[in-house]
């Protein structure tokens, strides 16, 4: 994450941490392990690709005939008169890509190669041109392949599979931070252990981070807004004395973790690796994508011991009582925490309210852990305890692994200042009194969306009168109906929502789709026109293409309080103007029939803190109001521009003295 303290400086021996992914898939006996031999399925494998780094690049080129391997130069001078430390007649064994690290960030690099056979070394290749970004941040993860790798026959697919993973983290996290990581392909540990049975196995660098140098550290880096509410539930008082941190995720919150770790598994001052990730030959793993039915994904597992080196983990696979940073967010049920192997216990960032992924409870595999469903599984993720063959898996920005990394330190990549999401919360009636909830997306090309119904979670916030059974319809601007929902678990893609946003209640209603750019309205009622407390949602999960939510509304029937229309908003990354007005008398020219006569409204932050209030726009900000074109028709209709930093808002819409009736609030961003 972006760090705007000097790293702490304090003496903590490391140890060494260790994760293991069995074979064995759950409700199924593994046969007994072979050597895959996928090679044809390999020939095919496309080219690896990498965003060039602020100090790495990834080096490509043209394979030779009968050419047993390479031997490659870097320079930053064309005429190669000097070298890059390191990278003068390197041997890189029989691949067609390498990558280049720990170089200088904004400077051009030449580079050129020699094939070999048993014949001897031939000529010079063409002089091939790179440069590394000119930046200071952004994640870079340097590989050390061991000779398992650049001996194998397969290594060339080896080797793609594991940089085109390691470009995924790089376009994930923006940490300013460099970890190296040394991969193999044996049947043996870095210590000579058989893995027998595992597929993965990781050895890391961890540290005894003592709590309130951890809990400040991790506070201090917050970034985005699943650190912030994450960090909403730290504990006031100690759960452990330390925290066990990977070296990794120290340095990604600004501790002196440096990597200690050398290649036969150990650690001491001076180890040049963070961890060391093994892929067992022995295992049927597969390096090209679609995976065989009778194979393991072996992409998967790279990115799944990747994930243990960068600091995921649980305190029940070590010795000892203090905690692992994912601990700090394992729960049981809503305001209970539970880091025990008894019982249920999930992943949640907010108090055990939603939960994101349920933990592993098996002693067979890693508490760490998710857990596993029978093979084929609907929930297939890249941390799962155990594995299915043929089935594959990524970690995103929204998947729990995701999610998980970003709360205990790292932070993920966002586009700048977008409305990531809308909510309104209101009593919601029969006929003109539903609750409807309108966006727009703007942009080009497809947007990917999560609309939620909730109406039974809300008892457990202390709202009243909840509605016991919503449903959701999603309309397009001509008034088609696109989408409809009732039971959130009963969609046939169900099980493509993000772990995060499926709603508690499976009577609560959700509906995942990709948009084009145009006006669309979420319509909430209750089932057999129930009524009640209910929350209409509509949350942006694509955040890299170009598309965006550009404005968002919501009608609904305003009542006096405690009934009065709570709409909510996410502003991500970057600080986003934002015009927000209400509108009621205007409502009359749309057939309305009762609508608000003189709304107020009020806009706060994630703290509560009121940050405006109107309850006539012309009364404050009027020229930059009449100047947005975003005016209300109505001058007793109130409206607030704010520049607004990253978090949660929240707008208030009620009647002046009390009073009921119909009102739309609107969100427009203006930048």
């Amino acid at each position: 994450m972006p760090q705007s303290v000097a790293p702490v400086r304090l003496a903590w021996p490391p140890s060494v941490g260790h994760h293991q992914a069995p074979a064995r898939s759950a409700g199924e006996e593994e046969e007994p392990a072979r050597q895959q031999a996928a090679e044809a399925d390999e020939s095919d494998l496309a080219e690896p690709v990498m965003t060039p780094t602020r100090s790495s690049f990834l080096a490509k080129w043209k394979k030779v005939s009968g050419a047993s391997g390479y031997r490659i130069d870097v320079s930053t001078s064309p005429s190669f008169d000097s070298y890059v430390a390191g990278y003068r007649d390197l041997d890189v064994g029989d691949v067609t890509s390498r990558i280049i690290g720990g170089l200088m960030p904004g400077i051009r690099y030449y580079y050129r190669v020699r094939p070999y056979d048993a014949a001897g070394t031939g000529s010079n290749s063409e002089t091939m041109l790179a440069a590394t970004a000119n930046t200071s941040s952004g994640l870079v993860i340097n590989p050390t392949f061991d000779s398992s790798i650049t001996s194998n026959p397969r290594s060339n697919a080896i080797q793609a599979t594991i940089i085109s993973t390691i470009q995924l983290y790089q376009s994930l996290f923006s940490d300013p931070i460099t970890v190296s990581i040394l991969f193999r392909f044996s049947s043996t540990s870095p210590r000579g252990d058989p893995l027998g049975n595992m597929v993965g196995e990781s050895f890391y660098t961890v540290y005894p981070v003592d709590w309130n140098s951890y809990i400040n550290s991790l506070k201090a880096d917050a970034t985005t807004q699943n650190d912030i509410s994450a960090n909403a539930t730290l504990p006031s008082t100690a759960l452990s004395t330390n925290i066990i941190t990977s070296s990794a995720n120290g340095r990604a919150i600004g501790l002196d973790t440096p990597p200690s770790m050398f290649a036969n598994g150990t650690v001491s001052p001076g180890g040049p690796y963070d961890g060391i990730v093994t892929l067992n030959s022995n295992q049927p793993l597969q390096f090209a994508r679609p995976i065989a039915s009778s194979n393991y994904d072996a992409r998967r597992f790279t990115e799944h011991e990747i994930d243990e080196v960068l600091g995921l983990g649980s305190h029940l696979d070590r010795s000892g009582s203090d905690l692992r940073p994912q601990d700090l967010f394992n729960w049981s049920n809503a305001g209970v925490r539970n880091t025990s192997s008894s019982g249920t216990r999930y992943f949640s960032i907010d108090r055990g309210t939603h939960n994101i992924v349920s933990f592993n409870q098996d002693s067979s595999g890693d508490f760490g852990d998710w857990f596993s469903q029978s093979c084929p599984q609907s929930f297939s993720y890249v941390q799962n305890a155990f594995t299915c063959k043929g089935q594959t898996s990524d970690i995103s920005m929204s998947s729990p692994e995701g999610v998980n990394l970003d709360v205990i330190g790292y932070t993920l990549i966002l586009p700048s200042g977008l409305l990531q999401s809308i909510s309104t919360r209101l009593q919601v009636g029969i006929g003109g009194h539903v609750l409807i909830g309108g966006f727009v997306i703007g942009g080009s090309g497809g947007k990917q969306v999560v609309l939620r119904a909730l109406g039974p979670t809300l008892a457990q916030f202390g709202v009243s009168n909840v509605m016991q059974n919503p449903t959701l319809e999603l309309r397009n601007s001509s008034g088609t109906l696109l989408a409809y929902n009732d039971d959130w678990q009963q969609a046939s893609n169900a099980q493509s929502i993000p772990a995060n946003l499926r709603p508690p209640n499976s009577l609560e209603s959700a509906i995942l789709t990709t948009l084009n750019p145009g006006a669309y309205t979420a319509i909430l009622r209750g089932f057999n026109n129930g009524t009640g407390n209910a929350l209409v949602e509509v949350y942006d999960i694509a955040t890299g293409t170009s598309a965006h939510l550009s404005s968002i509304s919501t009608r609904g029937f305003v009542q006096a309080d405690p009934d009065v229309m709570i709409a909510g908003l996410v502003v991500q990354s970057n600080n986003k103007k934002v015009i927000v007005r209400v509108l009621g008398p205007t409502l009359a020219n749309f057939g309305i029939a009762d609508p608000l006569a003189d709304p107020t409204l009020e806009v706060r932050n994630g703290n509560g803190t009121l940050i405006g209030f109107n309850d006539n726009w012309r009364s404050t900000q009027e020229a930059e109001i009449a100047a947005s074109g975003y005016a209300p028709p109505n001058d007793t209709e109130p409206a607030i521009l704010r520049t607004v930093a990253p978090g949660n808002y929240t707008a208030i819409v009620r009647g002046i003295h009390s009073t009921i009736g119909v009102a739309l609030v609107e969100i427009y961003t203006l930048n």
